[in-house]
């Protein structure tokens, strides 16, 4: 059964629909296979057929033959990144339209793909320059225009969540409290137990409210890229665990030199989501022991983590990135499954990927593919 829908929602809804809508160019979704979801109208009179029409079929079956191959190349490219395409779609009535398209990944608050945006508007045979300008430039101020109200309604629902859920879990844990000292001598072991158990389900709601503002935060923040010193982070990240738990022994042995273009607040964030996996699933082993290399592949820098921890069954790695899904039990320290979430969604929000290798009780590598800091070719 479908969830209910919140009014934020809704309203988020709305403006996304208004400015399909309303656009002058053509905007259609795609499910990531390249089949038709909805198309706005002037797509519907860019191919001379009705959207209700479109539903269902793949979009190649409105492209000219020749063009079929280099928008199915350019469909599959754009879960990863956006692409732009010029090709020929084939109007109902036979006559071809050469356009412009544009195709780029929606993504859910894990980063996961769950859909394709197309803008499109025709090219004609020979365009105007300033015509193509205005044009794209009035595509761009209507998109930025939704996702700016997109994202306020994000955020006006995360601060709602981080309001509105905090204040009944600390009256849980308070009375909880409470009731343990007022009735203290009248309560056997067994009511102890229970109200303890109340208790620590408040605490693990409250970390996961924290772990979800942490996974829209990483979403939605601002990109600023600066070069950024790995190593550093590394240092920070281990030295804000090491005070967390001063009684764990760790070595972290970080290759020198491990530059990259980026956030460096939210790279900051990566390595201390992965940092803090390699340390939760060591706790079976004397100490934490995590050596962190790099390699550079063209303009991609790509980091490897390998820790010597519980490790994992490879069979199950396809759930290893999405929240909530945990490969191990609370024996094993497992967290709330949003943070390795975090780690892919901050990846491609780069335009970068994370994967990762294990096999049980040989511990994990985890690889984090990131931009480079360009080579200037100066010598060192």
């Amino acid at each position: 059964m479908a969830s209910a829908q919140t009014p934020n929602d809704t309203l988020g809804e709305e403006v996304f629909r208004l400015a399909m809508a309303s656009s002058a160019s053509g905007m259609a979704i795609l499910d990531p296979e390249g089949r038709w979801l909805e198309a706005n109208p002037a797509f519907e009179r860019l191919l001379g057929r009705p959207a209700a029409r479109l539903a269902g079929e793949r979009i190649t079956a409105a492209v000219a033959a020749r063009d079929v191959e280099a928008v199915r190349d350019a469909l599959a490219a754009s879960t990863g990144t956006p692409q732009r395409l010029t090709m020929v779609f084939v109007h109902a009535d036979g006559h071809e339209i050469r356009a412009r398209i544009e195709v780029a990944p929606m993504r859910d608050a894990s980063g996961r793909v769950r859909a394709l945006v197309m803008h499109a508007f025709a090219a004609g045979a020979a365009p105007d320059a300033g015509t193509d300008a205005d044009a794209i430039a009035q595509r761009l101020a209507e998109t930025e225009t939704a996702l700016a109200a997109l994202n306020r309604l994000q955020a006006s629902f995360a601060h709602g969540v981080s309001h509105d859920l905090r204040a009944p879990l600390r009256a849980i844990d308070s009375f909880s409290a409470l009731l343990a000292s007022h009735l203290d001598g009248d309560l056997d072991d067994t009511a102890h137990d229970y109200i303890a158990r109340i208790r620590a389900a408040s605490g693990r709601m409250a970390t996961l409210i924290d772990s979800l503002l942490e996974l829209s935060r990483a979403q939605r923040a601002e990109l600023h890229a600066t070069p950024v010193d790995l190593g550093l982070l590394v240092d920070w990240a281990h030295a804000e665990r090491a005070d967390a738990d001063p009684g764990r022994e760790a070595r972290i042995d970080v290759q020198p030199g491990l530059q990259v273009l980026g956030d460096e607040r939210l790279l900051r964030q990566l390595v201390g989501q992965l940092l803090d996996n390699a340390w939760k699933f060591s706790r079976d082993r004397d100490r934490v022991r995590v050596e962190i290399d790099g390699e550079r592949r063209g303009e991609r820098l790509v980091v490897r983590m390998r820790d010597h921890g519980c490790g994992f069954d490879m069979r199950y790695a396809d759930k290893l990135f999405e929240p909530f899904q945990r490969l191990h039990g609370p024996e094993q320290a497992a967290g709330n499954g949003i943070g390795l979430a975090i780690v892919r969604c901050i990846a491609e929000r780069h335009g970068g990927r994370v994967w990762a290798q294990s096999e049980p009780d040989a511990g994990s590598t985890f690889f984090v593919e990131l931009p480079a800091v360009p080579d200037t070719g100066d010598p060192a």
